[in-house]
């Protein structure tokens, strides 16, 4: 699976600091959120030129292909000098993986410069993007974020106002969105109306720094204050935060995504209140509630799986012991045309240690089954690796359908656990038993009541409309 990116914006208070660093910085802790495209836009008001129509320029900004540290090796630093900047590592849900569709976007329009990060999906954005054409809009990429960007400039040339702006268009977009946005010397961020996507506010000396994480703040050293609030568009001027509610909010049920706390976070961040560690924890003790398994060892399918398998080794006294080891200097691998070339993509990533497993009863967690490829391939190289017996334990309940909200997991057809029951799939991936969370105990785990969260992903009960032609368009998206 794969979640649609990290975002940081930061505001120098006194317009003294310089705020490409901890940008730079910031987006290496959110580096785990994106890792297609990297980019910085830095609005440098000591250094304003003109184009040749007389407009004042004062935006600079660089994108990427590959990691931060690929979209920035050998360039030149200073050349995004500013007191005022946004960043983003992207993975691309809606959109190709191409240079075109790296983020920050930017543009100009009446005199002012505008750049925009995004994460999350826009699930009428096909919509949109017919409606913008047909006026004679022209677009250079296939996200989401220049959709939004042209709606900006669409309503700002109507009123000037860009908390109305955004005002206005919170009731046009629907789906999934963190976005900071940047205009000239401003600095502007919102959360959606339901809180899908993760949004932090955090203070250190002359800066604000908005993030989608807290990682981000720790490695900079600044102070957490809060969440963003469902809803909220936060902006800044000089020493004063301005807060303001979209109207839509007030209508609006929370749905925050279930996924942040089950894969996609850091462990070591706080998202709306929970620690994403302790949830993990508390995920593996519910699952040995539920799965009491007799067993020698108890291990994860690292990264994201640790946490729960270190909670379940302390719930059920059976050591906790690693027998997958993660090769972390592999990239991500494409896909693979044949059966043989798929095991080795798995064991490019994942090599078993074999006097952990020889003769071992094995109890094995993983945070989700989505096609069941990569599952069945690890327990195939688990049981070759001499494992007695395999029990394989889900940290979240059986994935059924798709998500439309930025997390690219896959069509219904290509869900094991919509097309399957789980002794079909027990039987498809070789283990001698399987287990899946309930609902209820994930709930729990988590710590925010069911109806603040979206599930849409294993109960198919969608936070917002989808749009009829939206499983077509997305054969074209991903």
């Amino acid at each position: 699976m794969k979640d649609k990116c990290g975002i940081i914006g930061i505001y120098s208070k006194d317009h003294s600091n310089e705020v490409f660093s901890p940008i730079y910085y910031g987006l290496h802790a959110l580096q785990h959120r994106g890792q297609e495209s990297a980019g910085i836009a830095t609005y440098n008001s000591n250094n304003i030129k003109k184009d040749s129509n007389g407009n004042r320029k004062g935006m600079n900004h660089h994108c990427g292909m590959g990691l931060l540290i690929d979209a920035f090796k050998n360039y030149e630093i200073n050349e995004l000098c500013g007191e005022v900047g946004i960043g983003h590592v992207r993975y691309s849900s809606t959109g190709h993986s191409r240079f075109e569709n790296s983020q920050p976007f930017v543009t100009s329009f009446d005199n002012c410069e505008i750049a925009i990060a995004h994460n999350g999906d826009i699930v009428n954005s096909g919509e949109l993007r017919r409606e913008l054409m047909s006026e004679g809009v022209e677009f250079t990429s296939d996200t989401d974020s220049e959709i939004i960007c042209h709606l900006i400039k669409k309503e700002f040339s109507k009123n000037y106002d860009m908390v109305e702006t955004i005002e206005n268009i919170s009731n046009i977009i629907i789906g999934s969105y963190s976005l900071v946005i940047m205009v000239n010397e401003n600095l502007y961020a919102i959360r959606d109306p339901a809180g899908m996507k993760p949004l932090v506010l955090a203070e250190k000396n002359d800066m604000y720094i908005v993030a989608s994480e807290t990682v981000a703040f720790d490695i900079i050293g600044a102070k957490f204050i809060r969440d963003f609030k469902p809803g909220e568009l936060i902006y800044f001027d000089g020493n004063k935060v301005n807060s303001h509610m979209v109207e839509k909010a007030a209508t609006t049920q929370n749905a925050h995504c279930m996924f942040e706390y089950v894969y996609f976070a850091r462990p070591d961040s706080i998202i709306d209140g929970q620690t994403v560690y302790q949830v993990r924890l508390n995920i593996g003790k519910e699952l040995y509630k539920e799965f009491p398994i007799d067993a020698d060892i108890v291990m994860p399918v690292p990264d994201s799986s640790i946490p729960a398998a270190i909670g379940y080794s302390r719930a059920s006294g059976i050591s906790y012991g690693e027998g997958l080891i993660k090769n972390r200097y592999v990239g991500r691998t494409f896909i693979m045309p044949t059966q043989e070339e798929r095991e080795l993509a798995v064991k490019l990533k994942m090599n078993p240690l074999k006097l952990e497993l020889k003769d071992r009863k094995v109890v094995i967690i993983d945070d989700s089954i989505v096609r069941g490829t990569t599952s069945e391939s690890l327990i195939q190289v688990l049981k070759e690796a001499g494992a007695k017996e395999v029990h394989l334990l889900i940290g979240c309940p059986p994935v059924i359908a798709p998500c439309y909200y930025g997390v690219a997991m896959a069509s219904k057809k290509e869900l094991i656990a919509s097309n399957n029951s789980t002794e079909e799939i027990k039987k498809k991936l070789g283990v001698d038993s399987l287990g899946y969370i309930n609902l209820k105990a994930l709930v729990n785990a988590i710590g925010i009541p069911a109806k603040d969260l979206c599930l849409g992903c294993v109960t198919e009960n969608y936070p917002t409309e989808i749009p009829s032609d939206l499983e077509v368009e997305s054969y074209y998206k991903f």
